[in-house]
């Protein structure tokens, strides 16, 4: 079986404070991972570790037959691998199309008219506002927003954490329909979430984080 990521035996200290320990998983190419834990568990440093913005240490960290130990955040993004954090980050004086391009103007993706093409058809509600600027939206708006944004490069394994946190329901059905979308075009998925309200019917596999420490089921 062709895996999108593998990790063996990451750790990562803070302060020379354990936060990961020893964690090791696998991605399936093509399939939608869940990553279950409470909050403060170290959902959200795994995934900025992965993504090579927390230092870290590991036996093994490969994504697509690349070694992401020797590769900086920006080079993950020219490779298809991306990131939507919890707190979204858009630059709220930017229109919405502004800050979906923003990952293709700062990488140099070539194809990023094809790919906002492709965004707006997944996600039509964003480009009916697309020329909004970020700050006039609500929460939950934002979060599709973002989500289109980390989209633009992230067409092979993208990385949501906790996305349906703070979305009101009709948002949180509407993202759990674009991610589900997401799968059956055969991109690779982590989606984190405090608990499997949301990503239970989602996911193909699951893995749960306590303290740090990694379990699959």
């Amino acid at each position: 079986m062709n895996h999108a990521l593998e990790i063996r035996s990451l750790n990562v200290a803070i302060e020379q404070i354990p936060i990961l320990r020893d964690v090791s998983m696998t991605v399936p190419a093509g399939k939608m991972v869940g990553l279950i834990g409470r909050n403060g568990a170290g959902k959200t440093t795994l995934m900025r570790s992965v993504m090579g913005l927390l230092p870290f240490t590991a036996a093994h960290l490969q994504a697509d037959g690349q070694d992401l130990r020797k590769l900086a955040p920006h080079q993950l993004a020219r490779r298809g691998i991306s990131y939507l954090p919890e707190d979204r980050r858009l630059i709220p004086a930017l229109t919405v199309e502004e800050n979906v391009l923003m990952p293709a103007w700062a990488n140099g993706i070539a194809d990023h008219a094809k790919r906002l093409a492709w965004i707006y058809e997944l996600m039509p509600e964003v480009k009916e506002f697309r020329e909004r600027r970020a700050l006039q939206l609500s929460g939950g708006q934002q979060k599709l927003v973002a989500l289109a944004r980390a989209l633009m490069p992230g067409h092979k394994l993208i990385l949501l954490d906790e996305p349906f946190e703070g979305v009101a329901p009709v948002l949180s059905r509407r993202l759990t329909e674009v991610i589900g979308e997401l799968r059956h075009q055969g991109m690779s998925v982590i989606l984190s979430e405090s608990d499997d309200t949301h990503s239970a019917d989602l996911v193909d596999l699951v893995f749960r984080i306590e303290r740090g420490v990694v379990s699959a089921g």
